[in-house]
């Protein structure tokens, strides 16, 4: 139990899929913990695929059955292709023996979050909707949190140690002054969902598309239920500059229609929903824990979407802040030094994503990952990563660099046909 000074043994700041985790992994274990999110589920938010690791993440939350019985669209994996339509490469979660769960889901995250939050409060967790936490002060023997709850009303909290999961709002990243921007990252994305989008038959159904652009952008196609698609463009921030300014549902429209594979699926769409805009969403931080605090999911990075990293990292994240705060409560040492492990996890899993990620930019990635009918142990390894484990076994990870070595190698030498055309002025 704590001690009587404190009101609970950890505040956990948001409740997204990264705050839902870590507060209901707490509370599952014996733990009394506070959940303040600032607004009232259900809500919109962007990020609709998950990796297959996701299922590991549900199983340990005690949610597995749960999520497969919400009734969410299936997805075995994800296919990839130019924008010319020319060919198109699938990535098959099963071709890998390091991914016991390979079925995972395309989900209306405000149907998720709301269920993970509801779990986190089944668990023990005492959660706040509308309460919006404006200041976190630390001192030598806890944490104090200004919070505002509805019509303004504040109140002091007093925990022993805090998780900041308040996604892209970076409470203590920005208090701190932590987040580092990713210039090789600086990116727009314009999005909406549709009716009327033609998807693969059967198994693959559920699947998402990726179309690539020869300007290095590209497009996802997320079947997110059996009548809408999330169809979204994503535009580096250097082209996205040169074109007029127009309205967002124009540079939609025309980023589909000067792209003949995307522009053959949205040829009989409906547009269902506003047209939303994201801008400039990949950063890291200098530190993910520190005496008496965690960061977990996108509060501490965030990576473009291209391989639908985001929820399945604020799942383990948040299960591993838990965890860590757990085990430091158990020996009383909440300092940034009993917080190493989970520093060093974030930092290797941010760095292994952001190395396939920066790589999907460049033509020479492209011409090798998007060659159709690969069934090689090295396009195995690749996808073992892709579909979520970052950090698969040696082997693999050694296929992995193999391939990286190949993709540096195509920029000189065509080892694949150049699917992806060369822009100017790029190696």
């Amino acid at each position: 139990m704590s001690p009587p000074a404190y009101d609970y043994e950890v505040a956990v700041v948001g409740g997204g899929p990264a705050g839902s985790s870590a507060a209901a992994m707490l509370a599952r274990g014996g733990r009394r913990v506070a959940l303040f999110e600032r607004d009232r589920f259900p809500r919109f938010h962007i990020g609709e695929s998950l990796l297959a690791t996701s299922n590991e993440a549900f199983e340990k939350l005690g949610l597995r059955d749960k999520v497969a019985a919400a009734g969410f669209t299936r997805k075995w994996g994800a296919s990839f292709g130019p924008g010319d339509g020319s060919s198109e490469s699938y990535a098959d979660f099963t071709v890998s023996p390091e991914i016991p769960y390979p079925q995972t889901w395309q989900v209306p995250r405000e149907r998720l979050d709301e269920l993970l939050l509801e779990h986190a409060a089944e668990s023990g967790a005492d959660v706040h909707q509308q309460h919006r936490v404006m200041e976190v002060v630390f001192d030598a023997e806890g944490v104090t949190l200004d919070v505002a709850g509805p019509e303004d009303a504040r109140r002091t909290v007093r925990v022993q140690a805090v998780v900041d999961a308040s996604g892209r709002l970076g409470l203590l990243a920005r208090k701190l002054r932590l987040r580092v921007e990713e210039p090789k990252l600086a990116n727009i994305a314009i999005y909406a969902h549709f009716s009327g989008v033609p998807r693969p038959e059967e198994r693959r159904a559920g699947d998402i598309r990726i179309v690539g652009r020869d300007d290095m952008g590209w497009f996802w196609f997320i079947p997110i239920s059996e009548e809408l698609m999330s169809v979204g463009v994503v535009l580096q921030r250097r082209v996205f500059d040169t074109w007029p300014r127009l309205p967002h549902e124009e540079i939609l429209q025309r980023a589909i229609a000067d792209t003949p594979a995307a522009a053959a699926l949205m040829r009989d769409a409906k547009r269902e929903w506003p047209v939303r805009v994201e801008k400039d969403f990949s950063y890291y931080v200098r530190a993910y824990a520190g005496d008496r605090w965690l960061l977990a999911g996108d509060a501490g990075s965030f990576l473009d979407p291209v391989f639908s990293t985001g929820v399945t990292i604020a799942l383990e994240s948040g299960i591993e802040a838990a965890r860590a705060l757990d085990a430091a409560l158990d020996k009383g040492d909440l300092s940034t030094r009993a917080f190493a492990a989970f520093e060093r996890v974030q930092r290797r899993r941010y760095r292994m994503f952001r190395r396939f990620v920066v790589g999907f930019y460049t033509p020479n990635f492209r011409d090798l990952f998007f060659q159709p009918g690969d069934s090689s142990h090295l396009f195995a390894a690749v996808v073992t990563t892709v579909a979520g484990r970052w950090w698969p076994s040696f082997s693999r990870r050694l296929l992995v660099r193999w391939f990286f070595f190949l993709v540096w190698l195509q920029r000189w030498v065509p080892l694949a046909p150049r699917v992806a055309r060369r822009q100017k002025g790029e190696l």
